[in-house]
Formats: C-alpha cells, sequence, structure tokens
C-alpha cells in the first residue's frame, strides 16, 4: 500500500475496522446517494460559491470512491495493487469513518454507524459528559478569545493543562494569581449552530486558579456559576484505578478541535473537521498505550489544539481516564493517566471525584 506521507491516525484500516467488506459496502452505498446540488437556481451572486461547493463535493466523491476500491483490495489480499489514490481515498475514510469528529448539536449528536453505532447505546452517558465539558474563555487578553477545554472533576473544580492556565494565570511564590486584567470563564455550550454566544449551554466564571501542577501538563481552577445562575452539575468519575487492558480500549474525547496547521497537515484537517472549528465535538477512538516512565497514555482520536484539556473517557463505564494535553502528527496523542495521581497533594486538596 502506496503511502506519500503519514497518516494522522497511527493505526491502519486492518486495525481500525473490524470488517473492511462491510465498510466499503457501506461506504459504497452512500456514495449513491451524494447527489450534488443543482446550480441552475441559484442568484448569479452565488454562482462562484455553490461552484466551488459542488467541486468540493465532487473532489470527496472521487476521493471516497477511490478508498471504497483500496478497502476491497485489502479485504482480498491485494494490498500491493493499491494506487496512490486508493491509499489516500482509504486514509480519507479511516479519518471519516474510524475516527470520526462529530459535531455536539443541541447536546447529542447524529446517529453514527458501522463500528461508531456502539455510541447510540451510550448516548445518555455520553450526553451527561457534554454537560461537564466546556470551553476556556477569554476575557482582556492582547491575542486570545478562547485557548481550550476543561472539564469539572470535583464540587466546584475544572481540570485543565497546565499550558492552558499559563496564559492567565502567574505563580507568585506563595500561590497561583490572575494576570492583571485578564478574566476567564468555561462555556459549557460553544456547540456548532448555535444562534448566540454561550447559548448552548450554561457558563462559568473561573474565580481561582487552585493550582498548577510542577510534574505533569494540568492545572486546576475553581469556578462558580454568575449572580442568578444555576448550580454547577455534578462532576464527572475520574478513575481511582487503572483499566485492564489499556491497548484497544474504546475511549472518547470531548472537546473543542480549533485549526492548527503547525502540528497536523491541513488536508488531512480539513477531511475530518469539514472546516469547522472552534465548537464542541465528540471523538470516540481508542487507547493504544500506556508509557509509564513518561507518565503519558497515547490515543488515536482525532484531536486538535484547541482540545487541550480534553477528557480521554473510557467508553465502558464513563470514567475519566486521561487529561489531553497534545499529540505529534503520524505518532498519535498524548494524555496524563489520571488514576497515577489519586495520592496527589494537589488533586487530593481539590477533592477530586475519584472512582
Amino acid at each position: 500500500m502506496h503511502r506519500g506521507s503519514r497518516s494522522p491516525v497511527t493505526a491502519g484500516p486492518e486495525q481500525i475496522f473490524s470488517d473492511l467488506r462491510e465498510v466499503a459496502a457501506r461506504v459504497r452505498e452512500g456514495l449513491s446517494f451524494e447527489i450534488p446540488e443543482s446550480l441552475e437556481e441559484l442568484p448569479a451572486e452565488e454562482l462562484p460559491a455553490g461552484q466551488i461547493s459542488q467541486f468540493a463535493q465532487q473532489e470527496r466523491t472521487r476521493v471516497v470512491a477511490a478508498g471504497v476500491s483500496g478497502l476491497e483490495k485489502l479485504a482480498e489480499g491485494r494490498a500491493d495493487e493499491i494506487s496512490d489514490d486508493e491509499s489516500f481515498g482509504v486514509e480519507a475514510i479511516v479519518l471519516l469513518e474510524g475516527r470520526p469528529a462529530i459535531l455536539v448539536q443541541n447536546h447529542d449528536f447524529a446517529p453514527q454507524q458501522g463500528d461508531w453505532a456502539v455510541l447510540d447505546g451510550h448516548r445518555a452517558a455520553i450526553r451527561e459528559s457534554f454537560a461537564r465539558v466546556g470551553r476556556v474563555e477569554l476575557s482582556g487578553h492582547i491575542s486570545l478569545d478562547w485557548l481550550g477545554t476543561a472539564f469539572l472533576v470535583g464540587p466546584d473544580v475544572v481540570l485543565t493543562n497546565r499550558h492552558v492556565a499559563a496564559e492567565f494565570a502567574r505563580g507568585d511564590g506563595a500561590g497561583w494569581t490572575f494576570q492583571q486584567g485578564i478574566s476567564s470563564r468555561v462555556d459549557m455550550g460553544e456547540e456548532h449552530g448555535d444562534t448566540v454566544p454561550g447559548g448552548g449551554g450554561p457558563a462559568y466564571d473561573v474565580v481561582e486558579v487552585l493550582g498548577i501542577h510542577e510534574d505533569v501538563d494540568l492545572a486546576l481552577l475553581r469556578v462558580a456559576p454568575p449572580a442568578g445562575g444555576g448550580a454547577l452539575p455534578p462532576p464527572l468519575a475520574v478513575a481511582a484505578d487503572a483499566p485492564a487492558d489499556l491497548p484497544g480500549r474504546p475511549v472518547y474525547c470531548v472537546g473543542y478541535p480549533a485549526y492548527d496547521g503547525r502540528r497536523n497537515e491541513p488536508e488531512s484537517m480539513r477531511r475530518i473537521f469539514m472546516d469547522i472549528y472552534n465548537v464542541k465535538r465528540l471523538q470516540p477512538g481508542t487507547a493504544t498505550e500506556l508509557v509509564p516512565d513518561k507518565n503519558v497514555i497515547k490515543h488515536d482520536c482525532s484531536t486538535l489544539g484547541g482540545n487541550s484539556g480534553s477528557p480521554v473517557i473510557d467508553l465502558t463505564d464513563h470514567r475519566v481516564l486521561g487529561l489531553h494535553f497534545g499529540g505529534r502528527y503520524g505518532f498519535g496523542n498524548f494524555a496524563v493517566p489520571l488514576w497515577q495521581l489519586v495520592d496527589d497533594p494537589l488533586l487530593s486538596r481539590a477533592e477530586i471525584n475519584f472512582v
């Protein structure tokens, strides 16, 4: 199988899909329903945009059709016959079908097909996770309106990354304070299709920087609802012990992927995210490895820079296994294994909901 560049997904289609023939047949059937929109009825001023949209749809269909052919050859043991176009198409199908980044709308997600149809059976629990994950937003920063993700882990405590909190907090030797003129909040909405800012969910003010960890990319913030706002929901459950059989374990992230051309190849990003960034998404995948000497879980969910601070949640019991903090194109994504911090003084003081 030819490859012009590394895939952002570290596993191949044989590892990601349980039945290559079924995936190929389902995707081929879906292509038969992709009818290009007619340009005849568009006003003259909208024709150029319509033509671009139609071309993009036709190109996507061409790429995916080549990928279907590639999957069929893989299923038949003919990997050496796969062309570069078919290899590119297989990668597109892997990204779109195998490791999707699913839009969250109205606190819910669309039914999935194939291997991720299993998400439908966990819909209620996943929606509970949505309500406890928010976007870290700033006011008064010189260049940033928002910068990452955070999630509830205590009665009034959210967890995010050290490199996120460092944009608005500073240490004074005795503790952490806000940088002058900057305030922050965690918005639990910011979903695709929101008609007004913050319309998709409540937002909580960050009222205190409880601490920034010295050894791992982790920070704890105290939050409070605004005056007249409702009470905070109960926190997510955080795993107090290591899961059995971590490699290959189904997990999902919830976060706010942002355009990140420095870390991920733009073409791969467009295939996954369809040029829709900065909004809440559900990103299923698998945990691939625990690297004990580096305090790192590796996973293959489709994440970007705005996912910094996202929870990596076990699909089996919906406990948070890790705190996502970054990734490297072609190699995978990284998270802090939170069960290893059960006795950490900073987390103990914050009354994290370890279960």
